[in-house]
């Protein structure tokens, strides 16, 4: 088996179970702006930047800044909603802790704006962890772009082939293998049949409980 010299971590559905949340509240948006979708169908179409999310939504009917001050209610929402129950994901902290004893080099990649991005890490005693933090504001294209991967390999200084991204979105895996990058998928947000035509997967997890089992990519 191939030994892998780094690891980036996508964020929301990631490092923490929030999609739903996310889901919710963009549900409660979009409804004050017309369009009352079922949560399932949230689920189905709500992904990457917020900015281009609503573009692609809706054209021109909104400026740049609109767009900007619609994403900034959304988050707020989000944020409220979530800090009481923020949390990581089982065995996550365990597993960051395993790797920074190895000397695997760490970044993140997320779609989260820089608000979101802030607020994990200033509640929750992970950043520390990370050579390199890269969000939405950071990037010209959302996932499955693979701008915010390539980012995170260059500044660890680690070829995308030696790097495995932990993911939780099709899209975000997709973002992966256009980077280059091997992928493990924690299934918080989609099941496992929904990445079938991917062939960069090396295995899913439903949390990072099973430690000694994750570290083995590594060693």
């Amino acid at each position: 088996m191939k030994k892998y010299q780094a690891a980036i971590f996508d964020m929301d559905g990631t490092m923490v179970d929030n999609m739903m949340v996310h889901h919710r509240a963009w549900q409660a948006s979009l409804k004050k702006l017309g369009t009352d979708w079922p949560i399932e169908k949230v689920m189905q179409e709500i992904h990457g930047v917020n900015e281009e999310i609503l573009h692609r939504l809706y054209g021109d009917r909104f400026t740049r800044e609109e767009r900007l001050a619609i994403s900034a209610e959304k988050e707020k929402a989000y944020r409220e909603i979530f800090l009481p129950e923020l949390k990581l994901i089982d065995g996550l902290a365990t597993y960051l802790n395993q790797l920074e004893a190895a000397n695997i080099p760490m970044a993140i990649g997320t779609a989260a704006p820089p608000e979101n991005a802030n607020f994990l890490l200033d509640n929750l005693p992970i950043r520390k962890y990370f050579k390199a933090i890269f969000h939405a504001g950071d990037v010209k294209k959302g996932k499955p772009d693979p701008e915010v991967f390539l980012l995170g390999t260059n500044a660890l200084k680690i070829a995308p082939e030696n790097c495995i991204v932990f993911e939780d979105s099709v899209t975000g895996a997709a973002a992966a293998k256009n980077a280059g990058c091997a992928a493990i998928i924690v299934t918080t947000t989609h099941k496992e049949e929904e990445f079938a035509h991917f062939d960069h997967i090396l295995e899913f997890i439903t949390d990072f409980t099973e430690v000694g089992a994750l570290m083995k990519y590594f060693e």
